[in-house]
């Protein structure tokens, strides 16, 4: 069965990078037997190749390549304007380096050894939640432009940044529920398509840099902290006509 994506009928596009062959290899005849189309990298060069000759959907990157490393790999595709969705493959007690991950751009983790149904399951995750090459148009998030073409936001102060699947998810996830307060679990599922792991701090994480861009300095958050149980969108409110 062809797995496709949120563009419209093509199949999922994927690559792995990891300097495992035999694991390439296996996550490759999956990937491929459930419809997606899956090209393989060793390492950071071998991966610049492969997307010079093709864009991709989504980049499965592990985070201990041999020379740059895969949290090095995200944030320069990120700073080039990468658009394609981003998994880390971690291994277990690699929680600093998972959030690292998370707050440079990546989109998701996959911690090894996993099952590859897991894995097909995020991959289908985050392809859902990139826009269409189409693009969407343009919302407004507090002072901030939110561009969901280009997954850019443009601030009050005219500073443009990229955004990850996940942080435009996240930003579309508060538009969608304005006023109301949505638990740290609540958020996680309707950005990432899943459920927080215990202790994990990749939403709160997110809103933090979101923060940085989307108020103005002086201004009242347009993200609020609900003390015990969450965050709230609270869109700045018109200023009456004189």
């Amino acid at each position: 069965m062809r797995r496709e994506d949120a563009s419209g009928g093509e199949p999922v596009e994927v690559v792995i990078a990891d300097d495992e062959p035999e694991l390439r290899a296996m996550v490759a005849d999956y990937l491929g037997a459930a419809g997606m189309k899956v090209r393989e990298a060793s390492e950071a060069v071998s991966l610049d190749r492969v997307l010079r000759e093709k864009p991709a959907r989504v980049l499965l990157i592990d985070i201990n390549m041999p020379g740059e490393d895969g949290l090095s790999i995200a944030r320069r595709l990120r700073a080039r304007g990468e658009r394609a969705g981003i998994i880390l493959l971690t291994a277990r007690g690699e929680e600093e380096s998972r959030l690292a991950g998370l707050g440079g751009g990546a989109d998701d983790y996959i911690v090894k050894p996993f099952a590859l149904a897991e894995l097909r399951a995020r991959i289908e995750a985050v392809a859902r939640r990139l826009p269409a090459p189409s693009g969407a148009g343009v919302a407004r998030f507090g002072a901030a432009l939110i561009d969901r073409a280009a997954r850019r936001l443009v601030g009050a102060d005219g500073r443009v940044t990229e955004l990850s699947a996940q942080d435009l998810a996240l930003l579309e996830a508060f538009l969608r529920h304005p006023g109301q307060t949505l638990s740290r679990d609540r958020l996680s599922e309707l950005a990432h398509g899943r459920p927080l792991e215990p202790g994990e701090r990749s939403v709160d994480i997110r809103i933090t840099r979101l923060r940085r861009h989307v108020d103005p300095p002086g201004a009242p958050r347009v993200i609020a902290t609900v003390w015990g149980e969450g965050y709230r969108y609270d869109p700045p409110k018109p200023c009456p006509k004189s």
